[in-house]
């Protein structure tokens, strides 16, 4: 195994997420294909098995802790960089339609070698968020948005809650700090059509994971997402 499954089994099933042993192989398989690809150019600073376990793989899921991803269901993974935390969660739940979005092409490149390996189908999107939010094809089209470790909240709400349709979802991944990244947030969170939905700490063995569901309620008027120097210059 290229990363420690025991260490992952005690994590997940710590957070109360099960998964099935052919999950467990197909992630195996994409741990070796990050390692071999990493030699080659810079995907990710954690490579070794443990901290691939629980920091790529364990973290990726934690998400399902707190919510079901149903068969079928748009998601997006803004920010994907190597496929996290989309490509764990495809493969524990190869039912979702999935679009992997990053700036960086060399990094989508390798998501892509990997899903024609592993077998599964997903899309690709080379954009920003900020200018992909304002394109029709994909503003408002998603059941789920999900992020990790992008930006701070307040931030990432301008760019995430734009693709999510009303009804659907946007699942921000935080560190212990996300408490109070959220109380800093509410303001934006409102501005933008959202309503916080839950609150949830994961708990892994290297600490805690802070989960914020926000369900989309009204449409996020059109003036938003701003350009992103804007956005960063002056949260909402």
């Amino acid at each position: 195994m290229n990363y420690n499954l025991e260490l992952f089994r005690e994590n997940i099933s710590k957070a109360g997420i099960s998964v099935s042993p052919e999950t467990e192989n197909t992630l195996d398989r994409f741990a070796d294909m990050l390692i071999k690809t990493n030699e080659l150019f810079n995907l990710t600073a954690i490579t070794d098995p443990d901290g691939i376990a629980v920091k790529h793989f364990a973290d990726s899921l934690s998400p399902m802790a707190v919510y079901d991803f149903k068969d079928k269901a748009k998601v997006l993974d803004i920010g994907t960089g190597a496929g996290f935390p989309g490509m764990p969660l495809l493969i524990a739940n190869p039912g979702i339609d999935l679009t992997f979005m990053d700036s960086t092409g060399k990094k989508l490149d390798f998501v892509e070698d990997c899903l024609a390996s592993l077998g599964l189908k997903a899309e690709t999107l080379k954009a920003r968020a900020e200018e992909a939010g304002k394109d029709g094809k994909y503003r408002e089209q998603f059941d789920i948005v999900i992020s990790r470790a992008v930006a701070p909240l307040n931030i990432l709400c301008e760019y995430a809650l734009p693709f999510v349709r009303k009804g659907g979802v946007f699942i921000a991944m935080k560190g212990l700090g996300g408490r109070e990244e959220l109380e800093g947030a509410r303001r934006a969170v409102k501005i933008l059509g959202g309503k916080i939905k839950s609150e949830s700490q994961v708990h892994l063995t290297d600490g805690e994971r802070y989960i914020i569901v926000t369900e989309k309620t009204a449409s996020t008027p059109q003036e938003y997402p701003r350009a992103g120097g804007k956005i960063k210059k002056n949260p909402l």
